[in-house]
């Protein structure tokens, strides 16, 4: 066993913990095990706060071993988490309980990932400390949030407007017209409503939209009249609007907008998008395995170790991304059309395959599309700020 010293395996360790699905499912296990009154909360109102604060953990540990100094970390996940609980009516108790727990195994896990890659017990020592120091900034950050949140009396506009988001996006009740009328939630001249979601750290993102806005489990949720113009959105927000809808079917409109959130925010996105634009993506996600699947069908001749191969990867998908047009590719790659041509042909003398087989169906580019996507998220490779497949 190789051992190693310092905080560089630590962060990684972190940082992978923060992307496991099954480490994040833990700790809102324990948190929900812990504190009865979260475990009547929607999983998923834990799960995005969990993934935030794990993934400030490894930047963290990075920032003290500069010695820069507490004030100066990001908490956001944490004044967020404790807001929404307060919003929610969740005991401050119960919601400390709930983050101790969770806490306590994230402490757990990294040591035992720590000793599987030979981290050796100096070292682990100062890790424990360090995630302790970690975990008492944490909860001093989500009683602020918590106290702020309370500061807003019960009976003001923005109060009501958040409790009336959160029952109708979340789910929990329909309120009436007049109700969400009241608290200056508008809609068109068929009582319709634009559900829409962006993302967290956006606060700003929609001031100049008509739309009303609170945050509601980690996300700018909200409420439009009409769509807002391209205008009305900051530069360099990601918000997904749904198409208007009478308010029994916001709910389910809303998590599919926040699920395309998700999705376009691991693959640098901004702007205004419609929810349709990302069906692909948001249909194509809910099935890894099927992904991986395809994607060794498809490319598993590639060689990931390769430069040569990841390049002709990302311009299969470039090529994909612009209709199949090799003029619009060249441009997007910034080089000549007979570049494009030979890499594309490169790419089918290795894999079998090719990307434009006009007898193999019209899944055929969106198969190819998905593989490529995958494989090159995979191994870090994927383009930030495409705008992505046109399917």
């Amino acid at each position: 066993m190789t051992v190693v010293h310092g905080p560089e395996p630590v962060t990684e360790i972190l940082r992978a913990m923060a992307v496991d699905t099954d480490v994040c499912g833990e700790l809102v296990l324990a948190a929900r095990s812990r504190s009865p009154e979260l475990a009547l909360l929607a999983e998923d109102a834990t799960r995005s706060h969990v993934t935030a604060m794990i993934r400030a953990a490894g930047t963290w540990f990075t920032a003290v071993e500069r010695l820069e100094a507490v004030e100066e970390q990001d908490f956001t996940a944490a004044l967020l988490l404790g807001a929404d609980r307060a919003v929610q009516g969740v005991p401050m108790t119960a919601v400390l309980r709930g983050v101790q727990a969770a806490l306590t195994r994230a402490v757990e896990i990294t040591v035992d990932r720590c000793r599987s890659a030979g981290v050796p017990d100096g070292v682990l020592l100062s890790v424990v400390l360090r995630l302790k120091e970690y975990g008492d900034a944490v909860e001093r950050q989500v009683v602020g949030g918590y106290r702020a949140a309370e500061r807003g009396a019960p009976h003001e506009p923005g109060t009501v407007r958040a409790r009336l988001l959160r029952q109708l996006l979340l789910g929990e009740v329909v309120p009436s017209a007049e109700e969400l009328a009241r608290a200056g939630l508008r809609c068109d001249a068929d009582g319709r409503y634009h559900a829409l979601a962006a993302d967290a750290p956006h606060s700003r993102s929609l001031r100049s939209a008509p739309a009303a806005t609170a945050l509601v489990d980690g996300y700018w949720a909200g409420l439009s009249p009409r769509r807002p113009a391209a205008e009305e959105i900051a530069p360099d927000a990601l918000v997904v609007i749904a198409p208007p809808a009478p308010p029994s079917e916001l709910a389910a409109l809303y998590r599919l907008c926040v699920r395309a959130v998700d999705v376009g925010r691991r693959e640098g996105l901004h702007g205004l998008y419609d929810v349709t634009d990302s069906a692909a993506r948001i249909a194509l996600a809910e099935q890894p395995l099927l992904g991986s699947l395809m994607t060794r069908r498809l490319l598993g001749a590639l060689d990931p170790a390769d430069g040569f191969h990841r390049q002709l990867a990302l311009t299969a998908l470039t090529f994909l991304d612009n209709g199949r047009r090799l003029d619009q590719t060249a441009a997007a790659l910034f080089t000549h059309p007979n570049t494009v041509r030979y890499r594309l042909g490169r790419l089918q003398q290795i894999t079998t395959g090719s990307l434009t087989d006009l007898g193999a169906g019209p899944a055929h580019p969106l198969h190819w599309w998905w593989a490529l996507t995958l494989w090159l998220g995979v191994h870090g490779e994927a383009a930030e700020g495409r705008l992505g497949a046109p399917w």
